[in-house]
């Protein structure tokens, strides 16, 4: 069972998906501190520091808070814009993946696919030049 185990961890999807986690971790601060610290003072500065979180009402004898909802909602929408823009930019600067040689053609007289080393075609039997 042990040597079950030590297998299962040391695959490599359990150990891609462990560094996953930790990274994510530490990027998910990078943008909640690149959110609360420089993006939201400039939204406040546009829309002249409006807070929602003052917005309740009473119903019985509970309080609800619908102004820290709108408030996370809002966090939530301006990170994941965050995380979309970075993802995007850091994807540009990636080389695409080169193009793979073609393996097959097409025969000039019956249009069937046929491999690209192929003198004669096995449908049709055509000569190919």
């Amino acid at each position: 069972m042990l040597n079950d185990f030590k297998a299962f961890i040391m695959r490599g999807n359990v150990l891609d998906l462990a560094v996953a986690v930790i990274i994510g971790g530490a990027f998910g601060k990078i943008i909640s501190s690149l959110v609360s610290d420089i993006i939201m003072p400039l939204i406040g500065l546009i829309v002249g520091g409006i807070d929602f979180s003052g917005l309740a009402f009473t119903l019985g004898s509970s309080k609800v808070t619908y102004g820290n909802f709108i408030n996370n909602v809002i966090d939530f929408l301006i990170i994941a814009l965050v995380i979309f823009l970075m993802v995007r930019a850091i994807s540009s600067l990636q080389k695409p993946a080169p193009v793979a040689a073609p393996t097959t053609k097409e025969c000039p007289h019956c249009f069937s696919t046929i491999s690209i080393k192929a003198t004669r075609c096995p449908n049709c039997t055509s000569e190919l030049s």
